[in-house]
């Protein structure tokens, strides 16, 4: 018995969608994840798939949405944006108690650090710098009404309604003062650029969202974020994950970053390659970096209340104080940015 999967029903309704699925079907939570719950499912033969839902227990408003979550992986099939197969959306409660997606096991490494950043060759990390950067190219460059997701949501004013919308995650998640937090926010809607033009926006593109073999990226992961809206956005949230050696410019991230191990491009460089492709101007670049030093503190101080109240499940274990530490980190960061 795993928390979060009614093994029967669940199996059930997965040889719904692979009538060829063999006895019996294995589950185990996949490690990693801090917000939706990611399980392996590996039938009787060996074949093995993916299924998602949301953390156990309360969650904020609109958040964890798996509809629109497998919406946009499956509106990508076929795609130069390399995303997972998906077999089919679950919005049915009395199979599991919530939605849930199943989508096809992609196979290779995710880089969540710099431990797991040394399993990649020397030689292989120049040319993985370029495949990420230029699936990003790809990514803004996609039709969203060409593949049906011109209504994921509205394409204009991103940068003030993600204020708003973490601003209401801070405050509704708020269990402590962090003063950095509320600084950086009024200085973010004081200084915010105009946008130009707009595409889907990841919310969480990095290296440790991504499963990679050699030099090539299999498969982006984890779309819950995902929208519509500046393409920028998602510049400076890699940019701030793509941390060089020794650096302590990120603090409480630097430690985390698998391109922290080194021979990876540059941030100029992976900058000058995006322009280049896209002909977007990144002069202002340093204002998207804060501001998602300052929207990972307000998402990181979510996760710290589910884990305070259990929704994560019993099954999870976490440093909390490293956990709280981590926002103020990220707060601080967004502050340092903003006032350089």
């Amino acid at each position: 018995m795993i928390e979060g999967i009614d093994e029967a029903a669940v199996t059930a309704w997965i040889r719904s969608k692979i009538p060829d699925l063999a006895n019996p079907v294995e589950y185990d939570l996949i490690t990693g994840g801090h917000s939706n719950l990611t399980y392996r499912c590996r039938d009787g033969r060996g074949q093995c798939y993916v299924l998602r839902r949301p953390p156990l227990g309360h969650v904020l408003e609109s958040a964890h949405d798996m509809s629109r979550e497998h919406k946009i992986i499956h509106a990508l099939q076929g795609s130069s944006v390399p995303v997972p197969k998906t077999y089919g959306l679950c919005q049915d409660a009395s199979v599991n108690g919530a939605d849930f997606y199943l989508m096809g096991f992609v196979d290779g490494l995710v880089l969540n650090d710099s431990v797991v950043g040394e399993k990649v060759l020397a030689n292989h990390r120049v040319a993985l710098s370029h495949h990420v950067v230029n699936i990003l190219c790809d990514l803004h460059e996609v039709d969203v009404d060409a593949i049906g997701l011109g209504d994921l949501g509205r394409k204009e004013a991103y940068l003030s309604r993600q204020l708003n919308r973490w601003t209401k995650q801070w405050v509704a998640s708020k269990t402590h003062p962090i003063p950095e937090m509320e600084a950086s926010q009024q200085l973010l809607a004081e200084r915010m650029p105009e946008q130009i033009g707009s595409s889907i926006v990841h919310g969480d593109f990095r290296l440790g969202n991504m499963i990679v073999s050699d030099d090539r990226v299999e498969a982006i992961l984890d779309w819950e974020l995902c929208t519509l809206g500046d393409p920028l956005a998602d510049v400076g949230y890699l940019l701030n994950n793509w941390v060089s050696p020794g650096e302590i410019e990120a603090p409480g991230e630097g430690d985390q970053s698998p391109t922290a191990v080194g021979g990876y491009l540059s941030r100029d460089a992976l900058c000058d390659i995006y322009q280049t492709r896209t002909g977007r101007d990144l002069s202002q670049i340093n204002y998207y970096r804060a501001f998602q030093h300052w929207r990972l503190a307000a998402i990181g101080q979510g996760v710290y209340k589910r884990y305070l109240m259990g929704a994560m499940g019993e099954s999870r274990d976490v440093d909390l104080e490293k956990q709280k530490l981590g926002v103020t980190r990220r707060a601080e960061a967004a502050l340092s940015l903003l006032e350089a």
